[in-house]
């Protein structure tokens, strides 16, 4: 009995032998499939942050440890676009009406005096969203706030005096969700100065036009149409009878072009569209009742509109506990190692003059510019493609007066994973990007487009299991086809601007999983000819709260209360894997080729990815990555194609390995206390949480390669195989 077992137990080894020999990653050598500089090409953003946390993170040790990572240029976010604000990038500057202390619309001043360490974001008083689909959570709409005294303003760069066209091209809309179906038949509009003329009011047939817009259509009520309207209070008899709805849009067209209590002196004030209040309901009688709640809080009945005016004054100054870093401490804190970086300008509410007047101030300082990004995610925003278009070619046209040679590119898409749509144009395109491309054709103007940017946060938050990693290399090589489908030329480069796991960090972000991900995002981008790509965040940073009440930090580190740094954590150890193992930092081109191995699950799954680079200093390295949790596998490594010297890996080979046997997250119990600031607002604190042990070191090792070499990946780990290849 014993023999026997013995018997079968030597038999199942032989056979583990010959399967993993049969195990094989392959390189094709018949052509490369892309080509990057690593310090053009592999780097991190840093956004809007605490104040404190820009004080602590930009001085060392803290910003010396960051670096560590090996990332190299940098993209600096703008936040305040999603948050709906005007961006103050220098605090010093002029308003356009100077009446009263300054109110209207402010352009920073572009002539160096102080250093600028912090800028702030100003939340604009004509709003109309009472939540968009960026960062912002905290304000609220005007346009059922209850007070008559405020109101939604459209945004006047959309309007004929600024695009050169009719403004039934650039028609501006605000859309009402009653969070269930109810009837309706009569809507009262109370109208500010300029109002609409000709408008549409339109209820929807599908599930929901803002997450789903291609899901449904807008129909007009029968009464809908309104082609002379008079401003002041309008109320509309939409329908006979009451119509079942939850969605409603009033589609303006047309401007009374009529001036606000502001003046004629700036034609901004004249132009687009504005409303003090929306009622909606049914009229019995000859009474109205509307079913809308007014409430100057996130209780209102929610709204949404096209898009909105800058406007705003001095008391409107948000918060100062968070701050985007000022453009004298970012360049000057070594935190852009004196490479040129991605500057953003704020589009989406901002004016021209005052992005114009920015890149004038970096420029007088001396500051290098790689690129410049124009907006920030539109689309979460829910701006049509058109008016992005028609904004861009605006701020376009000033930024090239200050410099001609400056690369613009946009538009900063939120971190999606299929094209965005939109409510079909008159043709029926409903493909965000398409018809973006086709407005600057249109017009002559592709040269404007230097670059495509996107975001890249693929994984929804919440629902993260491990099977998720075997989608990222498709997520990223197919979104990159979807941009070139919708038309961007194969010539104009893609930037991945900000990349992470997910929108919402959890502890997922701490796990050696978020690890194993950055290596197959940022592989499988360049693979698929990506040309630069930001890793979000740089700097270290707090825990939040995630899923579940789960922590988690977009930063590469644990700090304490004070930003001092506990731990390097999983992204961390895998950044310098691909930074300083597998690429060969500096500014020397790199080659990268197609790789794939035969290690797989049986259901389809590729437990094994590769990728393949051909350095500058001749030799190759494969980044190999295992996404198997539970079982380590062993690889031989060929390279195939037209060259078949360059069979295996041969002589002295560097082997770098990190993975669940250098690295594991402990979570702890962890919960969330509210607590007020002096502001008067909650504020969530952490009270514990979880740490990794072991943390690293990534394991260096060095052996002599030759034809039958096998190389051990260790189960859910990232191995960096280095050296030169030899004959068959």
């Amino acid at each position: 009995m014993n023999q026997s077992i013995a018997l079968l137990l030597c038999t199942f080894c032989v056979n583990c032998a010959l399967n993993a020999a049969g195990q094989t990653i392959t390189v094709d050598l018949s052509h490369a499939t892309n080509h990057f500089i690593p310090d053009q090409t592999l780097g991190a953003g840093v956004d809007r942050i605490a104040s404190v946390a820009i004080d602590k993170d930009l001085q060392q040790p803290n910003l010396e440890k960051a670096q560590e990572s090996g990332w190299q240029p940098v993209s600096f976010r703008q936040n305040t676009e999603l948050a709906v604000e005007a961006w103050h990038w220098n605090p010093q500057g002029t308003w356009s009406d100077t009446s009263g202390g300054g109110r209207g619309y402010f352009t920073g001043s572009s002539t160096p005096t102080e250093s600028l360490r912090y800028s702030y974001g100003y939340p604009l008083p004509r709003r109309g969203f009472t939540r968009n689909d960026g960062t912002d959570s905290v304000g609220f709409s005007r346009l059922d706030d209850g007070d008559l005294n405020t109101f939604w303003k459209s945004n006047p760069y959309l309007t004929e005096h600024f695009t050169g066209e009719s403004d039934a091209l650039h028609p501006q809309w605000v859309v009402m969700d009653l969070a269930q179906v109810q009837q309706v038949d009569a809507i009262r509009i109370a109208w500010a100065e300029p109002f609409a003329r000709r408008f549409l009011v339109q209820y929807w047939t599908g599930d929901n036009p803002i997450g789903s817009p291609t899901r449904g259509v807008w129909q007009a009520f029968a009464n809908g149409a309104v082609l002379d309207g008079k401003g002041k209070t309008e109320t509309i008899r939409l329908s006979d009878t009451p119509v079942p709805v939850r969605f409603i849009r009033i589609w303006m067209t047309q401007s009374s072009n009529t001036c606000d209590a502001d003046g004629a002196s700036d034609p901004r004030n004249c132009v687009g569209y504005a409303i003090r209040e929306l009622y909606l309901g049914t009229v019995t009688d000859g009474e109205f009742h509307d079913i809308l709640r007014h409430t100057a809080d996130q209780e209102q009945t929610t709204t949404y509109c096209s898009s909105v005016d800058p406007w705003h004054q001095p008391s409107d100054l948000g918060s100062t506990k968070q701050a985007q870093v000022g453009f004298d401490l970012f360049f000057t804190s070594g935190v852009t190692r004196g490479l040129p970086a991605m500057i953003p300008i704020a589009m989406l509410y901002d004016t021209p003059d005052n992005a114009a007047a920015e890149i004038a101030y970096i420029e007088k300082r001396g500051y290098p510019i790689s690129y410049v990004e124009m907006g920030e995610e539109a689309d979460g925003q829910y701006m049509l493609p058109e008016d992005y278009a028609a904004l861009y070619l605006q701020w376009a046209t000033a930024i090239h007066r200050v410099d001609p040679k400056l690369k613009l590119g946009g538009p900063s898409f939120q971190g999606v994973n299929r094209d965005i749509e939109v409510w079909p144009d008159v043709d029926g395109k409903v493909s965000w990007t398409e018809r973006f491309v086709d407005y600057l054709k249109k017009h002559g103007r592709m040269n404007d487009l230097a670059f495509f940017s996107f975001e890249h946060y693929p994984m929804d938050p919440c629902r993260i299991p491990w099977g998720t990693l075997y989608d990222e290399p498709e997520l990223v090589s197919h979104i990159i086809e979807v941009w070139h489908e919708d038309g961007i030329p194969a010539d104009i480069p893609m930037f991945i601007t900000e990349g992470n796991l997910s929108s919402g960090a959890s502890e997922t972000f701490q796990d050696i999983y978020s690890g194993i991900w950055l290596a197959d995002y940022i592989g499988s981008f360049l693979k698929a000819g990506g040309n630069g790509v930001y890793f979000f965040h740089y700097l270290p940073l707090q825990m939040e709260p995630g899923c579940n009440n789960s922590p988690g930090t977009f930063g590469m580190f644990t700090v304490d209360a004070n930003y001092q740094i506990q731990q390097p954590l999983a992204q961390f150890f895998v950044a310098q894997l691909i930074n300083r193992e597998w690429v060969q930092p500096g500014s020397s081109e790199h080659q990268v080729f197609s790789a794939s191995s035969d290690v797989s699950d049986g259901a389809g799954h590729e437990l094994v990815t590769a990728y393949a680079v051909k350095r500058p200093d001749g030799s190759w390295a494969v980044m190999a990555v295992n996404r198997d949790q539970e079982n380590a596998h062993r690889v031989r490594i060929t390279f195939e194609g037209p060259e078949s010297k360059e069979g295996n890996f041969s002589g002295n080979v560097e082997v770098s390995t990190f993975g669940s046997g250098q690295y594991q997250w402990h979570p702890a119990q962890t919960r969330f206390m509210a607590h007020a600031e002096e502001s008067g607002k909650p504020t969530i604190v952490m009270t514990t949480k979880g740490w990794a042990d072991p943390d690293g070191p990534i394991v260096h090792t060095k052996l002599t390669a030759a034809k039958d070499t096998v190389y051990d990946l260790p189960a859910a780990s990232v191995v960096v195989i280095r050296g030169s290849t030899g004959g068959r």
